[in-house]
């Protein structure tokens, strides 16, 4: 009866809500003291007193997988169904960490898509310090932001697989959840109002600056007239130098004329050496396929020749063996009986019949 759910209690998923907690470790629950002792008889009133106890989280630890009393309140949860507002206010303490926890455990195993995300994402900027029981039996330490990332993101937790989670983004787009929006983000837009203030401000002064200063711009102007006049200069030059070089070039390329001549007759002259040689290579290559094709035909015939033979021979000796035993039954001289054989001797050569 201790074990038993609520007969108000609905189902979850389909299915009895205990059997969201694996059947090993429901056993290990039911048979552990801290179940027997402690949450024998709670209440939804009840079960705060006893969350409000709570120092850790955890699942199974130790050799025998021993349920720690965290998990033992997750299946008391599951066995009362405790209804829906008071599990928000568990999650909505900011007095006691782990009653937080338990409530947003809870409601990632039993609730709807949108409630899990409308109640545990906020739960995000809570970074309180947490102890966890590991499954060796020793203690870490860890924060309610990153259990919270755990239930959102991970198939199991506290040894108990999560059920599936729809994407936020689905549930954005069917206009189920809006798009998230975070805690910091008015304190990024402030700073970049002021940012952009700033920045005008920056160059409205160095505007001002650069129009006090009149003779430097004179001064500016007057380099630059310079630059361009030496420019100039440099071009005229350079046509010059161009020119010059062009005319060299054209009297060494009647010079080089017939050297390039004499390189391209040599190089013709190699091509064509090497595709002499590659022709040869390739007539002496289809020769030794032909020559090996021509073994290979011999010996196949030699193959067959045999094959015949074999098969004569094959059909032949049963020919012999027959006629054999019609010389047999003929005359009677060769029966395997010796005396048969000399009564059939004698019967002959009286002119009788033999015997059988």
């Amino acid at each position: 009866m201790a074990n038993r759910t609520d007969p108000m209690a609905k189902n979850i998923r389909g299915t009895n809500p205990q059997n969201l907690v694996e059947k090993i470790v429901r056993t290990k629950i039911y048979q552990h003291t801290f179940w027997k002792e402690q949450c024998f008889g709670l209440t939804a009133e009840t079960l705060v007193d006893k969350a409000m106890e709570l120092d850790h989280v955890g699942g199974t630890f130790g050799g025998n997988r021993k349920p720690t009393p965290f998990l033992c309140l997750i299946l008391k949860m599951l066995q009362i169904q405790p209804e829906k507002d008071i599990v928000v206010e568990f999650i909505k303490n900011d007095d006691y960490k782990y009653v937080r926890i338990l409530g947003a455990f809870y409601l990632r195993l039993t609730g709807t898509d949108v409630d899990v995300y409308r109640y545990l994402e906020p739960l995000y900027n809570d970074y309180r310090k947490v102890r966890q029981k590991l499954s060796d039996g020793k203690f870490s330490l860890t924060h309610v932001d990153e259990v919270i990332e755990e239930l959102l993101t991970k198939d199991y937790s506290c040894d108990i697989a999560m059920p599936r989670l729809k994407k936020r983004w689905t549930l954005e787009q069917n206009g189920l959840l809006e798009p998230r929006k975070s805690v910091l983000e008015d304190d990024f837009e402030e700073e970049e109002e002021k940012e952009e203030i700033e920045g005008v401000a920056d160059v409205s002064e160095d505007e001002k600056d650069y129009n006090r200063k009149s003779p430097e711009r004179e001064r500016e102007r007057d380099r630059d007239r310079d630059r361009r006049r030496d420019s100039h200069r440099h071009r005229d030059r350079d046509y010059d130098m161009d020119r010059d070089y062009d005319r060299d070039y054209d009297r060494e390329r009647g010079r080089g004329g017939r050297d390039r001549d004499r390189e391209r007759d040599y190089r013709d002259r190699d091509r064509e050496r090497e595709r002499g040689r590659d022709r040869e290579r390739d007539r002496r290559d289809r020769a030794r396929r032909r020559s090996r094709s021509r073994s290979r035909s011999r010996s196949r015939s030699r193959d067959r020749k045999r094959h015949e033979t074999d098969d004569v021979r094959d059909r032949e000796e049963p020919k012999r063996k027959k006629e054999k035993k019609e010389k047999i039954r003929e005359d009677g001289t060769n029966h395997p009986d010796p005396e048969i054989a000399e009564a059939n001797k004698l019967r002959l050569s009286l002119g009788l019949k033999p015997l059988k």
